[in-house]
Order: structure tokens, then sequence, then C-alpha cells
């Protein structure tokens, strides 16, 4: 118990050390970002979606605003890729809409390296095996990105996200974040084929 809780208060030291290095090193990044979005898109600039998070509980992500609004008179609201704007498509394509999730790090809800944080209505779907994922706190960046981020289906991400569970050390995160960043440039992944983003989980049962 006393080694895995040196392991943790590593890691929290390693997500600190990051997301504060990070925050100062973007921060012209960021607020030129959040700048052209507030111009072009209006308000708010952030989007803001409750999270599962470590064991399930649920917190606030931030992600930069990458979607129009939908109208209010409209019953059935536009499909993602509709809705996506030139901007957001880009800001994705360079997981520039991922910079604010580094204050869920400093906060403590995420980390720098984990499975990434679902839509809370997906808990009752995740079998035993899947619902491990929850047994770390969930990252900006994870095992699953990496191996193909949203061209693999969802029981390849899972799979990968309890493989980094059962399987995490510090050396496996900063394998992790090293290839994240070749990911980035190489744009791999960023979309599953034919959908904006990805289909929902459990949405292929219905």
């Amino acid at each position: 118990m006393r080694a895995n809780a040196i392991r943790a208060a590593c890691k929290r030291i390693l997500d600190l050390a990051g997301s504060l290095t990070a925050l100062v090193a973007f921060s012209p990044v960021i607020l030129g970002v959040a700048l052209v979005i507030r111009l072009t898109m209006g308000r708010p600039v952030l989007f803001r979606q409750p999270r599962a998070g470590l064991h399930g509980q649920p917190f606030i992500l931030f992600k930069f605003r990458t979607m129009a609004e939908a109208p209010s008179t409209v019953v059935d609201p536009s499909t993602d890729a509709a809705r996506l704007t030139g901007l957001g498509a880009t800001l994705r394509r360079f997981s520039l809409d991922e910079l604010p999730q580094l204050w869920n790090v400093l906060k403590g809800e995420m980390s720098l390296v984990g499975p990434r944080p679902l839509l809370m209505e997906y808990l009752p779907l995740y079998s035993p095996e899947q619902a491990k994922r929850h047994r770390m706190k969930p990252g900006i960046t994870g095992l699953t990105q990496v191996k193909g981020r949203n061209a693999l289906t969802w029981e390849e991400k899972f799979q990968w996200d309890v493989w980094y569970v059962e399987h995490w050390s510090l050396w496996l995160d900063l394998r992790i974040l090293l290839s994240t960043v070749v990911k980035i440039f190489k744009q791999e992944g960023i979309n599953q084929q034919g959908q904006a983003t990805v289909q929902k989980f459990g949405a292929e049962r219905r």
C-alpha cells in the first residue's frame, strides 16, 4: 500500500509540474484562442460538461468551444458535423481545444495521462471489466489516444484503458506524453470515419 501511495504522489507531482509549466508556456496560445473564439463565435468561449472522473464521480470538464450553438427553435438539434465550425475543426486538429483541461489537472480532477473522461450517461453501460478504467483519474491524453484515438472501436478503447490502469508507471506516462506530441503533428485518428467526432457508446446497440 505504501508503494502505491508513493507512486500516486509521484504521479500527482508530475501532473502539477506539467500542468503549471504548460499553462505558463501556452498562456499566449490560450489567450489568443479564447479571443478568436469570442470574436468569431461569441459566448460562451468555454465548453463545460459533467464527466465521470475517479471512481465515476462527476466533475466539470473544460474545453474550448468548437461548435456553433444549436438553434433553440429546432427540436432536433443540428448534427455535430453541421455545427462544427472551421475554427473548431482546426482547434481539434491540433488538440488546442483540450488546453483548458490543464486547469482540471491543476485542480486534481484529471491527470495529464489516463483514460479519457467520458459522459456520465455511459456509467451504467460498462461491463465490470470496462468499469476498471475509473480506478484512475481521467487524463488529457492516454494510451487510447496514442493507439488510434477516435479511429478505434469502443471495445478497443476500453481494452487499452484497462491495460493502462493495470500496467501504469511513470515511465509509461512519459512515453505516452511523447507519443501524443507525435500524434498531434501527424493528425491521426482525430475523427471517426464519417462523423465529426465519434459515435456515442451504446448507440450501436439500439
